[in-house]
């Protein structure tokens, strides 16, 4: 008997599309507004994982021609020269965007920080008075993630309407907001986490199945509807016996991809598509700013 392998949701291939697209547009309307699209990514210390996602995020901006703005402070940067640093900012007519890389160091709080971004300009859509316009279904700017993920569903136009959909987390990140835009997509919404009971029975019911809780392969076959569509929001890195790390989703993967119909791989699924959205939204302030 044949053996069924998922189709795979290419979210770094849609990720390269998108840019293209901003890449073009920006090109165009840079003469007339006579400045660039500006984004500001501000990290604290010296976390690895952070100091390559920011790289990431400039390289990115680069490819696009969006101009980087980024400050790196020192770890005992206080929480006043951070607020400071963001309201200058918020006032900076070049800048479009602001995001604080998190994790921040323990001194810091994160929340009151996020607080003084402008919400025009929260890059990351996580301002409350962004997060209350997803809430009432007004525009404005989208959490990266839950957009990105939604932005590859449409991308590979699978139907929500009326569909089962189940998230797995309920982060202020991604589990929440993505709850709020499959509803608003017309899905029928579920939402579990550490303290649901009977857990495969809920995923198995999914047609579609988002896992974003940050377990390691958590997900097997067993706990997938066949046919459903399964989105790895996970980013883990594990170290085998033999001391290799290498980077596995939410779901484990090989499993997985002989029943699901669709699945995203990790690498190269969700993840570039958090980035392209994050242009996605500096490029929308910018227009929204020159009209």
């Amino acid at each position: 008997m044949e053996t069924k392998t998922a189709k795979l949701l290419d979210g770094k291939a849609l990720a390269a599309k998108i840019q293209q697209e901003l890449a073009a547009e920006i090109t165009q309307l840079q003469p007339q507004i006579g400045r660039p699209p500006g984004l500001a990514v501000l990290m604290v210390g010296d976390n690895p994982a952070s100091a390559a996602y920011v790289s990431g995020k400039e390289r990115a901006c680069a490819k696009v021609g969006i101009a980087s703005f980024g400050k790196h402070f020192p770890t005992e940067t206080t929480q006043a020269e951070l607020e400071e640093a963001i309201h200058t900012l918020n006032q900076d007519e070049r800048v479009d965007g602001i995001l604080v890389q998190l994790p921040l160091p323990n001194h810091l709080d994160a929340v009151s920080l996020l607080h003084q971004i402008h919400p025009d300009k929260d890059a990351d859509g996580l301002h409350p008075v962004n997060m209350g316009k997803l809430m009432r279904g007004e525009r404005g700017l989208r959490s990266c993630t839950p957009a990105g993920v939604m932005r590859l569903l449409q991308e590979y136009e699978i139907p929500l309407r009326g569909k089962q959909a189940t998230v797995l987390g309920r982060s202020i990140l991604v589990g929440k907001p993505l709850a709020l835009m499959l509803l608003e997509a017309d899905a029928t919404v579920t939402v579990a986490h550490s303290r649901s009971q009977d857990l495969a029975a809920i995923t198995k019911n999914a047609d579609i199945l988002i896992a974003a809780v940050g377990r390691p392969e958590m997900i097997s076959a067993q706990m997938v509807k066949p046919g459903a569509v399964v989105v790895d929001v996970g980013i883990n890195r594990i170290t085998d016996v033999g001391g290799n790390s290498r980077l596995v989703g939410d779901v484990n993967f090989d499993s997985v991809a002989g029943v699901a119909e669709f699945l995203t791989p990790v690498p190269g699924g969700v993840g570039p598509m958090t980035v392209a959205m994050l242009l996605q939204n500096t490029f929308s302030t910018y227009l929204r700013v020159t009209k």
